[in-house]
């Protein structure tokens, strides 16, 4: 009797069998005596073995970049250039992050303190004398989020030794704040509308939290709000980070987050910034050393900041062993839902890449080691006002000839008294252009309830106006950055631009 290509019976023998979760045996494959605790990739662990593992991997990514110059041949104390500021979200990796900061930078733990030296010898001392911990709280972007600012500041508190920094995600949007870390700006909003991005300033009245509401609301599509929000709440942890002195900015960012970043990063289009998602030196544009009254010895500026994830290495399922084993407590992070909104390109590729971490444990580590090897193709032209990322060359000039482009019907803009900024999008990477610009065919759910969305006055973060107001120019500079800016001329003005071709009256 024949049978259906459906239900073919076929011989054990005939199957590929399934590869067992270890490779050879249940002993640990590093001491070879006791029964394993863990599975690494194949490989077995006890826990004896699993800790020093875990510590090892996590110093060989720190601390070759904790001195100016990265260690030769010979290895060299640790003398970092300034203080050190943790970027904290209450997930895992933080947490993880957080307990071997403190471990072994803040105040040493003698058990994982090896021999060699001695206790006392100069490797083993406290490497940053200031250790700051900044926590960028984004429940008001929401409708249905808790506020968790004092779970985290329990979570710090219990270590001691280490300074607490709150901010909420508004803040980008708050001059008051921008002035607190010694800066200035002009608050900006702009026509999303318009390809251009035509900018005026913003009028006075509108509180910040209103002012990011705005924001989040005019942006086209739920990816172009979550990535907005990871923009702000990164480049706030950099200019907290800049204004406290710090030379070194971490982040617990592990290696199965690194790849889903990664992944989505270069699926919205911001494949020339795959370096900067793995390691980062970042420089201000104001920086202290461009001002005449700045300290000559403050060399954090002169040196930027050094972005670090020294976490790359270690997967998620190696962060909850550690957090289990030491007993640590997660404050969690809670998803970024808006009501009616559909995943968004972060979300799915999250998914997708945890889905593949539990069967195949090392694609995620080949993704990210070839993400590493990618060396993107162009050269730089600046850096964006938006991400404070670089910007390749010619990218909106590319994006131009293979997107769908509609003619304008408007009206130029009428120019008032207060100044017009054209071409913002000039100065963006193509990412910030695609949040801004980059519309899907089904219009996007408003995410706040009984909220008038204004797509065509949105504000911008703070920092994109972060120059002077020009003087009666018509060039306003930021670090080598320009941008064309508009004003009414009087008639005088307009008399003396054509006075050589202007009939007398004789």
């Amino acid at each position: 009797m024949s049978e259906s290509c459906g239900n073919s019976v076929a011989d054990q023998e005939a199957l590929m069998p399934r590869r067992r979760k270890y490779d050879k045996s249940k002993t640990c494959v590093k001491c070879k005596e006791n029964p394993g605790n863990i599975v690494i990739r194949h490989a077995v662990y006890c826990k004896s073995c699993f800790i020093p593992l875990m510590t090892f991997k996590f110093r060989r990514a720190l601390e070759p970049y904790v001195n100016a110059k990265p260690d030769g041949p010979r290895r060299t104390a640790l003398k970092p250039q300034g203080n050190l500021l943790i970027g904290f979200s209450g997930g895992m990796g933080s947490t993880v992050l957080l307990d071997l900061i403190h471990r072994y930078y803040v105040a040493p733990d003698k058990a994982l303190i090896t021999d060699e030296g001695g206790s006392h010898h100069p490797r083993n001392e406290r490497v940053w004398k200031r250790v700051i911990v900044c926590y960028v709280e984004v429940c008001d972007a929401f409708t249905a989020m808790e506020d968790n600012t004092n779970e985290i500041r329990d979570v710090v508190e219990h270590y001691g030794d280490m300074e607490f920094v709150p901010l909420r995600i508004q803040d980008a949007f708050d001059s008051s704040w921008w002035k607190s870390i010694g800066r200035d700006a002009i608050p900006l909003m702009t026509d999303l509308l318009n390809e251009d991005l035509h900018m005026t300033q913003l009028p006075e009245g509108k509180t910040p939290l209103e002012s990011m509401r705005s924001h989040i609301a005019s942006l086209p599509t739920p990816t172009a709000r979550s990535t907005s929000l990871q923009t702000l709440s990164r480049v706030l942890v950099q200019y907290t980070a800049l204004a406290n002195e710090c030379s070194h900015l971490v982040l617990g960012t592990s290696l199965t987050s690194l790849a889903v970043s990664l992944i989505s990063g270069i699926a919205y289009g911001g494949g020339f910034h795959v370096k900067e998602d793995i390691q980062e030196e970042w420089n201000s544009d104001q920086d202290m050393g461009s001002v005449p009254d700045a300290p000559k010895k403050d060399k954090t500026r002169k040196h930027g900041l050094r972005i670090i994830r020294p976490l790359r290495d270690i997967g998620m399922k190696e962060c909850g062993a550690w957090t289990w084993w030491m007993g640590l407590k997660v404050v969690g992070r809670q998803g970024w839902d808006w009501p009616g909104a559909k995943p968004g390109i972060g979300s799915l590729t999250k998914a997708f890449i945890v889905g593949l971490e539990k069967d195949y444990p090392s694609t995620v580590s080949t993704i990210v080691r070839t993400c590493g090897k990618l060396a993107p193709k162009g050269s730089v032209s600046g850096k964006c006002v938006s991400c404070e990322r670089p910007v390749q060359t010619g990218s909106q000039e590319w994006r131009a000839r293979i997107s769908l482009r509609t003619r304008e019907t408007t009206s130029r803009p009428t120019l008032g008294n207060d100044a017009i900024v054209k071409s913002l999008a000039s100065h963006l990477c193509y990412t910030c252009q695609t949040t801004f610009t980059s519309r899907s065919s089904r219009p996007a759910s408003i995410p706040y309830p009984d909220f008038n969305v204004n797509p065509t006055a949105t504000p911008l973060p703070i920092w994109i106006g972060r120059s002077p107001r020009p003087q009666g120019g018509d060039v306003l500079e930021d670090g080598g950055e320009e941008f064309t800016v508009f004003r009414p001329m009087g008639r005088g003005e307009m008399r003396d631009v054509v006075k050589d071709f202007l009939l007398t009256d004789e």
